[in-house]
């Protein structure tokens, strides 16, 4: 059986065409910056966002965190929404690997307004720790894809200026926020010192993550990817298929969230809609079960051939995506009205 996974859109595997080109990619040694196509890859999403410089990474984990140990001190504070990526996904990373202190603030689906992070400001007081850098996740995954809506964001950098912040953007899935809105990613990024932006999740690529920011940033995060271990070779093919991924597959991304559209009415339909139907504005539709069975319900689908993410007891999530097309959206839909019909 076949099955249909709506778990991530990580799950997606490169198109023959992006097989074609990393086949044929010529490679250079990284390291001594010597693999153009890296190069030409780092260059190209800097410009796209607006930035001065770019730099390629293994993960959206390890690029947030470059951006968190090059912006802070340790001892630091920064400031977070308390359902995003970096504070529930990445393995206590902060206080780890740059010794700073994370103030996580709840927003309203995923949401933070300048006002709600003014009152979570530290005093200038040595009992306290400074609060160096606010973080904003786009989309917000936990939130079930949430655009940030870009008049928030040039509010929240406004304060931040005004404050001495700095900001940095999880932009994992940023160009599904570009493709749902219509705005620039010029325009979403230029609030922000950083910016990181996924290749491998909606983009379909199968490795990497850029960071963005300016020259005197990109080269403090160059020294720090090294610490970390993320200092990489011949990875032009990689390179080729993140270019690829951006010549071919940001349009496209409207038919992942047409899909998300349908699966989500069918859940509406079925009562287990968590949000308001309006709230799925991308690929991420999230299920609520109040009975806490969760467990159950995913194996019940799997059964029949679906796989989902349980978020926890009482929540799933289903993420469409490259590998996902009408032919299984169809089926999806006939395989949750079977279960929880």
């Amino acid at each position: 059986m076949k099955f249909i996974d709506l778990r991530s859109d990580t799950v997606t595997r490169p198109t023959a065409g992006m097989r074609k080109v990393m086949y044929a990619a010529e490679v250079g040694d990284d390291v001594y910056g010597e693999d153009q196509l890296v190069n030409k890859l780092q260059a190209r999403v800097a410009e796209m966002l607006g930035k001065e410089a770019g730099l390629f990474v293994p993960s959206g984990t390890m690029s947030n965190q470059l951006a968190i140990r090059s912006h802070t001190q340790p001892g630091d504070e920064v400031i977070c929404e308390y359902d995003s990526h970096i504070f529930n996904y990445e393995g206590g990373a902060p206080a780890m690997l740059s010794g700073v202190q994370v103030h996580p603030l709840h927003g309203d689906h995923g949401i933070l307004a300048s006002e709600q992070i003014a009152t979570a400001l530290r005093p200038k007081d040595h009992h306290y720790a400074q609060s160096r850098l606010i973080t904003l996740e786009n989309t917000h995954n936990r939130a079930g894809g949430v655009v940030y809506p870009v008049s928030v964001i040039e509010r929240v950098g406004d304060f931040a200026r005004e404050n001495n912040l700095l900001m940095h953007m999880d932009g994992a899935r940023l160009m599904n926020a570009v493709i749902a809105s219509g705005i620039d990613p010029a325009a979403y990024a230029e609030p922000f010192n950083s910016v990181s932006l996924c290749l491998s999740k909606g983009l379909g690529a199968p490795v990497g993550s850029i960071l963005a920011g300016d020259s005197a940033f990109i080269d403090r995060a160059h020294r720090f990817r090294k610490l970390f271990g993320g200092g990489m070779r011949q990875v032009g093919s990689l390179a080729a298929a993140g270019l690829y991924a951006l010549d071919h597959h940001i349009e496209r991304l409207a038919e992942d969230h047409h899909r998300a559209k349908m699966l989500a009415s069918t859940c509406l339909e079925l009562g287990v809609l968590e949000n308001d139907i309006s709230w799925t504005q991308t690929n991420i539709v999230l299920l609520t079960f109040p009975r806490g069975n969760t467990a159950q319900i995913s194996r019940e689908l799997k059964t029949i051939g679906m796989l989902v993410s349980v978020v926890n007891d009482h929540r799933i999530r289903l993420v469409t995506h490259l590998d996902f097309d009408d032919a299984e959206l169809n089926r999806a839909k006939d395989i949750l009205k079977r279960v929880l019909g």
